[in-house]
């Protein structure tokens, strides 16, 4: 058929030559201009082509492409022909979904430096904060003392509500992805100010309705932080209260326990229970075993989480990788020393009998309070923060050496730097073991937080010190005990820092790579990276993160921050902007995605 065609072609011109060659002459014929090839449209925006996927799942890895498409991934899978209006080389790296921080302190660092570079150069793109204090809801007598007790982050107050200050973050400008928990001391404080008081019906009830309030601007829960005056002195009817309320709306509660060292294991109860009667679910938050006397209990904690992951009760906890924390100086009194606040604490401390009931009750284990200066003694306790110029440095000393310096007792040394900031000093705390802490990093149902700031190595930031969890804490799990220590395979690890998080506070639509899924995506090298952060030199960056990209725009391209703002406030399953209303309306469902 292909011949006969090709014939009658022959025979078309052969008479069109002819016809031509006995016509009169014509005109010269002008040739037409040349029409431009028109470009075919990229199929995507980006192209992340020939890396080792790991989607987030724990399954196994492969070698594919991620293509995006706007701040959305629209493909996850082997490399197939594609074009696209920008290709990135990620042969021989890892590609995973973005990091999730379930603890963050980046609440004033992020108003400063939107980049968040020691988290960012970690692969972290979502800061998820909240731990008992959240930047709303504010009165005006909260806003006033805010101003007051800042350190050297120096910030105006422009916003009242906890909704209104991420948004406030959003339109600043912020390259990692934000979230909150609203915080059960800020609901208290709002509503009973500092006092050791119980709240009567109708404070608890307008306790309440701030939850509910928070929740449907998008909080993610609500959270507490127990050993921290004023949240010690609530009870736990209180709490089961506030998150019964979080409950309704879809949401979690997470916890620093009342105790994480001598009543661990009744305050992983505590924090069971309250999940149990309010009904929704709850996270430790920084699991660990405070004290030597208490490294033994790790095995009865789990067996209690997983005696009620069993019964259908949703628990879960989170984890820094070392085994030291990090608080104020003032944590190592007991508790009723700040009842009613900094003010009423500080004229305490002025007080000489005071003083030595305070000293009395340093030196012993706390019969109903977490003494934190018994299990760290002093040369267990290191200055990190000071806001007052003059006693800048002090950082990097122990209380022990303090305490020789100016030749009184170390309890002195205490109050002496407490009274002398103003309450504002901090410390990091040798408290915990590291076998326990490597044991920790296997466990399924653990996820990771840096219980930090995101720092940097420049600008406001040097004025003071920081604890290594805030340089390295996801560096460390991938690197030293991932990688090195093999206490969980890769693709776990990566679900671990991922998926489980994402799952945990309801997000349909972060923690993996897959179609539909926000383009929150980290490229790293998983034989070269590690962290460098130490103890004595904690501002050091960690490496082997190539490239970061959050809702499809690249914030860190060959281990240095772009300086795009593209992150964006990340909200919670009871947020009324959802279709359906959010899960405060719709009888605490989660939504199937999330903005």
């Amino acid at each position: 058929m292909m011949r006969n065609w090709l014939s009658l072609a022959a025979a078309v011109s052969t008479l069109a030559i002819s016809a031509c060659s006995s016509a009169p002459a014509l005109a010269p014929v002008v040739a037409a201009a040349p029409v431009p090839a028109v470009a075919a449209t990229p199929a995507y925006d980006l192209l992340i082509r020939g890396g080792t996927i790991y989607d987030g799942s724990g399954g196994a890895p492969y070698v594919g492409d991620v293509a995006v498409r706007g701040d959305r991934i629209v493909y996850a899978g082997p490399t197939q022909p594609a074009t696209a209006a920008r290709t990135v080389d990620a042969r021989g790296l890892a590609v995973a979904p973005g990091f999730i921080n379930m603890l963050s302190w980046s609440n004033e660092s992020l108003l400063v430096d939107p980049r968040g570079q020691s988290e960012l150069r970690q692969g972290v793109t979502l800061e998820v904060m909240g731990e008992g204090w959240s930047m709303g809801p504010l009165n005006d007598a909260m806003k006033a003392l805010s101003v007051k007790q800042q350190g050297d982050i120096k910030y105006p107050i422009e916003w009242t509500t906890l909704g209104d200050y991420l948004k406030f973050v959003e339109r600043k400008g912020t390259s990692l992805n934000i979230a909150s928990f609203v915080g059960a001391t800020t609901v208290r404080q709002h509503e009973l100010g500092e006092r050791d008081i119980d709240p009567n019906s109708a404070q608890l009830d307008r306790m309440r309705a701030l939850v509910r309030q928070a929740m449907e601007e998008g909080a993610m829960g609500v959270g507490s932080s127990l050993i921290y005056p004023p949240a010690t002195f609530a009870e736990t009817d209180e709490l089961v209260a506030l998150v019964t309320e979080a409950g309704k709306c879809g949401g979690m509660y997470i916890s620093h326990m009342r105790s994480e060292g001598d009543r661990l294991v009744e305050s992983v109860d505590e924090l069971i229970d309250i999940s149990r009667r309010s009904g929704a679910p709850a996270e430790i938050y920084h699991l660990k075993q405070a004290g030597r006397a208490n490294w033994g209990k790790l095995d009865q904690v789990i067996a209690h989480v997983e005696a009620a992951r069993a019964a259908g009760l949703h628990i879960t906890a989170d984890m820094y990788t070392y085994t030291a924390g990090g608080t104020g100086v003032a944590a190592s009194m007991p508790p009723w020393v700040q009842d009613g606040g900094t003010a009423a604490m500080l004229k305490r401390l002025k007080n000489p009998a005071i003083v030595a009931r305070i000293k009395r009750e340093m030196g012993k284990p706390g019969t109903n309070w977490e003494n934190l200066y018994f299990h760290a003694g002093p040369d267990g306790i290191r200055l990190a923060s000071l806001a007052e110029p003059t006693l800048k440095p002090l950082i990097g000393k122990t209380i022990g050496e303090i305490a020789k310096l100016r030749q009184v007792s170390p309890e002195q040394a205490v109050i002496d730097i407490t009274l002398a900031d103003e309450g504002r000093a901090g410390a990091i705390y040798f408290l915990m073991s590291e076998d326990n802490v490597r044991r920790e990093t296997a466990i399924p149902w653990v996820s990771f937080g840096s219980d930090a700031e995101a720092s940097a190595r420049e600008g406001v930031f040097l004025k003071s010190s920081t604890h290594p969890r805030a340089y390295g804490n996801f560096a460390r799990f991938l690197g030293k005990y991932a990688r090195d220590e093999k206490t969980v395979p890769l693709p776990e690890a990566i679900r671990r820092l991922s998926a489980l998080p994402a799952a945990n506070l309801g997000l349909s639509d972060r923690g993996k790579l897959a179609p539909g899924m926000a383009a929150d995506v980290v490229l790293f090298d998983p034989a070269t990276i590690a962290d460098h952060a130490t103890f004595d030199q904690p501002m050091q960056y960690a490496t082997g993160v190539r490239d970061v990209f959050v809702n499809g725009v690249q914030v860190l391209d060959g281990g240095e921050p772009t300086g795009a703002t593209p992150g964006r406030f990340v909200k919670g399953p009871g947020w009324t902007g959802w279709p359906d209303g959010g899960a405060c309306r719709n009888g605490g469902k989660r939504p199937a995605v999330s903005p």
